[in-house]
């Protein structure tokens, strides 16, 4: 009896070392770009099955896109909707980015990105100081509340939300969630040039990498200036040198970053920012909050904020594009 059982623990313990976490790779669409997942796992389970019910509840709840999505309902006037715990989350982030950032960071801009054609309508045809003081009445964060009850309430109905600036990154956390709750510990997020990484490239015994495109690079043959190392950790982009629109009847140039203060729709010095965080929500955000920023305002906030680091490309007086980093983006990169 003795023997047979130790014959059975042997044989235990050679099945579990014998077990082996291989490389598992999906691609898909999401949130209107595309995305590569890379996770390690000795274990199979129904991966795309459980990403796409992360990203259907994500759309949603904060999908401006979507018609019957709980933001879309509120920005049409619907006071009864009760928001889920998404739209808590996305919302108390903002928030708390929005003050720290003095009204930089701020999601009710969404008549601005209607207005000047990022949106989900057609652009006005023609916006001049008397149109953005009108449109700027309907802009505050300060304006919306998340009551206890879980009702949003607004001080004007056209206010409307757009939490395109947290939301994608939302949704990578949330898909790495989902991951981690099946046993994964070694995963790499790409969508839509967000990343988010957690535990190591096993294949190569090394920390996952990501690369910073450069802003002269071409869509069709992207080139990278910088390597970074991520050590559990998310990190997004944003920039003006793609994402704007020339108004065909003016021949302005408007880009998508707006500045919520102004309304208006103009470069700062900052030409892109990438920023490395905990989460890729807050990545996402604070990438887009130091656009609006520009250069000086950028850095003081970073050396106030805790956990937050980043790699700002600017011009300078005569035109240059330079770099600034702060000393743990640096830390990070790969020589």
């Amino acid at each position: 009896m003795r023997t047979i059982l130790l014959i059975t623990i042997a044989t235990f313990i050679i099945s579990c070392e014998s077990k082996v976490e291989e490389l598992q790779v999906l691609q898909g669409n999401a949130f209107g770009t595309t995305y590569t997942i890379q996770y390690f796992t000795d274990d199979f389970f129904d991966a795309e099955k459980g990403i796409d019910s992360v990203i259907y509840s994500v759309n949603k709840s904060v999908s401006t896109y979507m018609p019957n999505s709980d933001i879309s309902k509120i920005n049409k006037g619907d006071s009864t909707v009760v928001v889920d715990e998404i739209f808590r989350e996305v919302f108390r982030l903002s928030e708390e980015i929005h003050k720290q950032s003095n009204g930089y960071f701020d999601p009710t801009i969404g008549v601005l990105r209607n207005a000047y054609g990022f949106g989900d309508v057609k652009p006005l045809k023609k916006i001049d100081s008397l149109t953005l003081d009108s449109l700027l009445n309907f802009v505050g964060f300060q304006k919306v509340t998340l009551a206890s009850d879980n009702h949003i309430s607004k001080e004007l109905p056209q206010i409307y939300f757009d939490f395109n600036a947290v939301a994608k990154g939302y949704g990578i956390d949330k898909i790495g969630e989902f991951l981690e709750s099946k046993g994964v510990r070694h995963y790499v997020i790409e969508l839509g040039g967000e990343i988010l990484a957690k535990g190591e490239n096993l294949q190569k015994d090394q920390a996952w990498t990501s690369g910073i495109e450069a802003i002269d690079s071409a869509i069709g043959n992207r080139s990278y200036e910088a390597v970074v190392r991520l050590n559990n950790e998310a990190m997004a982009a944003s920039g003006n040198y793609r994402k704007f629109r020339i108004d065909s009847a003016t021949g302005k140039k408007y880009v998508h970053t707006i500045n919520p203060l102004s309304g208006l729709a103009e470069e700062s010095d900052v030409t892109s920012a990438t920023v490395i965080a905990n989460t890729c929500a807050a990545a996402d955000a604070y990438a887009t909050t130091f656009m609006a920023l520009g250069l000086s305002k950028s850095k003081a906030l970073l050396n106030n904020l805790s956990g937050i680091d980043a790699y700002l490309t600017f011009n300078d007086s005569l035109g240059n594009n330079l770099v600034y980093t702060t000393k743990g983006f640096e830390d990070r990169l790969k020589n």
